[in-house]
């Protein structure tokens, strides 16, 4: 989250894009992460080093989930063995498991089922921050203004970029 020139100055570049275990496994060297990653528009999974931002692992495009996954070895292949929706650059909806779930199931990875950390994201209506939910209080840590309970998730996200206007923009001030 955050101004225009974060995408741009990310110095990581895009996500490598990962279809098989046999991509992950030739990239992977450093390790089974964690990694930040993006589900594109195409249902393929992108993974980047963690301190890469999303949108720079996405191209700035748009996405069907975001977050942080780990691996773990499993028999002769690989096996998520933790994933969230964290990625404030994007605020997905825990309801994008399923497109999780399915670029991981293409790519032949073993998953969890669900997201093993779930992140519920919010715009203040009061000062405008954008807030994780914590514990079911939908109270802005910020400015103290009740966040909204209930938005319309959507199939997609763009980058929430400073100011720009977004679907997911749209979304967060929504009840």
């Amino acid at each position: 989250m955050g101004p225009a020139d974060v995408a741009a100055a990310a110095t990581t570049g895009p996500g490598r894009a990962v279809r098989s275990a046999a991509d992950f496994t030739s990239w992977a060297s450093a390790g089974p992460g964690p990694f930040t990653y993006v589900v594109d528009l195409s249902g393929v999974l992108r993974l980047a080093p963690r301190e890469s931002e999303h949108v720079a692992c996405a191209e700035g495009g748009e996405v069907l989930a975001a977050g942080e996954v780990s691996f773990t070895r499993d028999g002769g292949g690989w096996r998520i063995s933790e994933v969230s929706n964290q990625s404030t650059g994007y605020c997905p909806d825990p309801s994008c498991w399923p497109a999780v779930a399915a670029a991981a199931e293409r790519a032949g990875f073993g998953h969890p089922g669900g997201f093993t950390a779930e992140f519920v994201f919010r715009r203040c209506p009061g000062c405008g921050q954008i807030c994780v939910v914590k514990e079911g209080d939908f109270t802005c840590a910020v400015c103290g203004s009740p966040l909204p309970v209930w938005v319309k998730p959507r199939l997609w996200v763009k980058p929430r970029l400073g100011g720009e206007s977004s679907a997911l923009n749209e979304a967060l001030h929504r009840e």
